[in-house]
């Protein structure tokens, strides 16, 4: 079963907030905002590291995007927009588009340590308080909470392993696919964009077409 996938366009009604969040082995950090999409609020969870230095994050956090997305997502009415099934953009998919063209390198994540001024977490916050002070719009690609309003998973999400490999017929709430990447965008008034995009150390491409790690695969 394909996941709930898609994206929102809307303004944040609250700074944005770390919190932990146990996964197994590690624990991730999410920094957490309020948006206000079409009227209601909804939670949106942003991936932004884990105290695992095997499974860190890879990210780029971009203050001059450029793309044909932007003037796509900038016509779009506010509120959530579904993409499930979509495979082409908006929909995003880092491998099989070229929505990340000239964004530079990844770079690599710190340990996570519940501090708030490691890295991309105090970037990413102090981007996402302006644009909440300045009532910019913030644009959060990922999938749909199965219960309540909400979104996350905005990172990859193809190339794990183990309980996330995708097989034919899956039902489960949670595995790889393709054209379901996660990513946030901001309109910060300015002819470029800033764009954040991440993903795990464990997620390996490329992928096949069910989003699962080929075997020749390695670290994005």
């Amino acid at each position: 079963m394909t996941l709930a996938y898609g994206y929102v366009k809307a303004k944040l009604v609250s700074e944005p907030t770390l919190k932990p969040s146990r996964h197994k082995s590690e624990i991730q950090y999410h920094l957490h905002a309020g948006l206000n999409v079409a009227g209601d609020r909804w939670d949106v969870a942003v991936n932004v590291g884990t105290n695992d230095a095997d499974d860190l994050l890879k990210y780029k956090l971009v203050f001059d995007f450029q793309h044909a997305l932007i003037t796509t997502l900038g016509a779009a009415e506010a509120g959530s927009h579904e993409l499930t099934g979509q495979a082409a953009l908006p929909a995003l998919d880092f491998l099989r588009s070229d929505v990340l063209t000239g964004t530079g390198k990844w770079r690599d994540s710190d340990v996570m340590d519940g501090s708030d001024q490691v890295e991309p977490t105090a970037t990413l916050k102090r981007l996402l308080s302006r644009a909440h002070q300045e009532n910019r719009d913030v644009y959060v690609f990922g999938r749909f909470y199965a219960e309540g309003d909400g979104i996350h998973d905005v990172h990859l999400n193809q190339g794990s392993t183990g309980s996330f490999v995708h097989r034919e017929g899956d039902d489960s709430n949670d595995h790889n696919d393709i054209w379901q990447d996660g990513a946030l965008l901001v309109d910060l008034g300015e002819p470029e964009w800033a764009a954040y995009f991440s993903a795990f150390n464990q997620q390996l491409v490329p992928t096949d077409d069910l989003g699962n790690p080929r075997p020749d695969g390695a670290t994005i």
